[in-house]
């Protein structure tokens, strides 16, 4: 489709980090020249292969392009799994659509044929000149600073480039001994949104767009009374995640009739609180995913590690 593009994009002003707090104190100063001794090129964080679609581009043929449903682009260039499109005029960003917007949507019961991507892209969107890309701990200070997980990257005309994510970051890290000196239990998050197996993939998205997670575990519960109280054990049987959502947006499938057990991935692979970070590090980087379910005294509790988190 002539709307549809597998390329970087644009800009809006020169973000700078000079801000950041990581930047102070010796401790923070040797974990920064830790990871810039580790990280071969800079350069190499920029994935170079963006969705762009331009702004009147039916919101439908969007989701398909992100879930890779429609296979390659008109430029030829396979958009598989792209977590977010850029809405571009003029060799000019003037918004972004990501899979959260895609899971918000959903949980609405929003019809994605009778809109534009314009519609519903969140505009403006922050970006950095290549020029200020000096080191990782720029971009995670925006990150964090304006509650992002996509940073477009332009060069001096403002014209795209590529853009930076912390999966992009992920992949070209290697920080090995500061992971294994860290705990999952350091930074792993408890705020964990489960679910049922016989629910509705609907009702995982409505979870997902009202708790702003990214992802919903899937557990079994077994509640028995012990010592005067109910004691619940959560056995985690799998996970669906925002791309989850997007894919069976993009297949057209029925959300209100599938259940979680029907698409959910499994089976998990369980950390525990006590694994170092460098474990959580190559687990997902062997099972291609973004997020591991932690799990401790016997069931009792729950958490999440995401890519973010680690670093």
């Amino acid at each position: 489709h002539r709307d549809l593009h597998s390329f970087p994009t644009r800009r809006s002003s020169d973000l700078s980090s000079s801000g950041d707090p990581a930047a102070t104190g010796v401790a923070a100063r040797s974990a920064k020249d830790a990871l810039q001794t580790v990280t071969p090129m800079i350069s190499d964080a920029i994935d170079r292969q963006v969705l762009m679609v331009s702004a009147d581009c039916p919101l439908n043929q969007t989701v398909v392009a992100m879930g890779a449903v429609g296979g390659a682009s008109a430029s030829g260039v396979n958009s598989r799994h792209a977590s977010c499109a850029l809405i571009v005029e003029k060799e000019q960003i003037v918004g972004i659509f990501t899979e959260r917007d895609i899971v918000r949507l959903t949980a609405n019961d929003v019809c994605l044929t009778t809109l534009s991507v314009a519609d519903v892209m969140t505009s403006p969107v922050k970006t950095l000149q290549k020029s200020a890309f000096q080191d990782i701990f720029a971009v995670l200070f925006l990150f964090r600073r304006y509650r992002i997980r996509h940073l477009p990257i332009v060069d001096e005309h403002n014209h795209p480039i590529g853009i930076v994510t912390p999966d992009s970051i992920r992949r070209v890290l290697r920080p090995a001994n500061l992971l294994k000196m860290r705990r999952v239990a350091d930074v792993m998050s408890t705020n964990v949104i489960h679910a049922a197996p016989t629910v509705s993939v609907m009702y995982l998205a409505q979870q997902m767009a009202e708790h702003r997670v990214s992802c919903v575990v899937i557990a079994e519960v077994d509640s028995h009374s012990a010592t005067s109280r109910e004691i619940r054990a959560f056995l985690p049987v799998g996970i669906v995640t925002e791309r989850d959502i997007v894919q069976f947006q993009a297949l057209g499938l029925n959300l209100q009739r599938l259940t979680a057990q029907d698409v959910m991935s499994a089976p998990l692979f369980l950390l525990e609180p006590t694994d170092s970070l460098w474990t959580a590090h190559q687990e997902m980087q062997t099972r291609h995913v973004r997020r591991l379910v932690v799990s401790w005294n016997w069931g009792d509790s729950l958490g999440i590690v995401t890519q973010t988190s680690l670093l």
